[in-house]
């Protein structure tokens, strides 16, 4: 472990236990903070991999965010973010703001219009300064699906999210299943299929799969992803977090 993984992983624990200990004090007031703590392992079809720790916290309709990742190849990259949550019956919004060292920033806002059926609507713009995206779609795009909460314990939605600024025709169909079976379980699946320019301008199309497995205040994920953010390789991911 380099001496910045072990600065990183102090400060993290050092900022669960003291923003807990306040939360705890706190708790009569209702103002708990919730953590949530994830450690990934991505394995690329390049003989490359790479980690990332990630910890959000959040309080009422606030969330911040902080993440460490590295690569074998030598690529690092230390981000913040910011999420504000808001709801106003029919119209629930996502907007999140996120810088990384190397003097990335971007943002978007995402909405969900209607109640136990709804259409999705979503909107992303960066500065365009590398980036290792971790969230494996297009972000200077848009959004555009619809989902369902209409059916006993799970929720599904269809969306489609595309490219609208950098001329690349890259584009993303996302199928997802949320299925709650008990309080104490749930498991999201996650189908996606893509296509688009890549390096070389070659069109290629490909397919993802995730799963994820939430068992109390633990979970586990695991995905394939072909093509991974637009690249000429397949990528592997193995995740385990919790929350807190």
């Amino acid at each position: 472990m380099t001496t910045c993984h072990k600065i990183f992983l102090t400060a993290c624990v050092i900022i669960c236990v003291a923003t807990r200990a306040d939360a705890q004090d706190a708790a009569s007031e209702k103002n708990d903070i919730a953590f949530k703590l994830t450690s990934s392992y991505y394995d690329v079809s390049d003989s490359s991999h790479a980690f990332d720790v990630n910890l959000r916290g959040s309080i009422g309709a606030h969330t911040t965010w902080v993440g460490f990742y590295k690569d074998s190849l030598g690529f690092k990259q230390t981000r913040t973010g910011y999420e504000y949550r808001g709801d106003f019956n029919l119209i629930r919004t996502v907007a999140s703001v996120q810088a990384a060292s190397g003097g990335f920033a971007g943002g978007s806002l995402t909405a969900e219009l209607g109640n136990e059926n709804y259409v999705i609507a979503g909107w992303g713009r960066t500065n365009l300064k590398d980036y290792y995206n971790l969230n494996f779609d297009p972000n200077d795009a848009i959004t555009l699906g619809i989902g369902s909460r209409a059916f006993k314990k799970t929720e599904v939605s269809l969306f489609h999210i595309w490219d609208d600024r950098l001329h690349s025709r890259q584009r993303v169909t996302h199928a997802v299943i949320r299925y709650k079976p008990t309080e104490l379980q749930r498991w999201i699946i996650d189908v996606s299929q893509k296509q688009g320019l890549i390096s070389g301008d070659s069109f290629i199309r490909g397919y993802a799969v995730s799963v994820t497995y939430d068992f109390g205040n633990f979970f586990a994920r695991i995905a394939r992803d072909q093509y991974v953010n637009f690249s000429n390789d397949t990528q592997n991911r193995f995740s385990l977090g919790m929350r807190f």
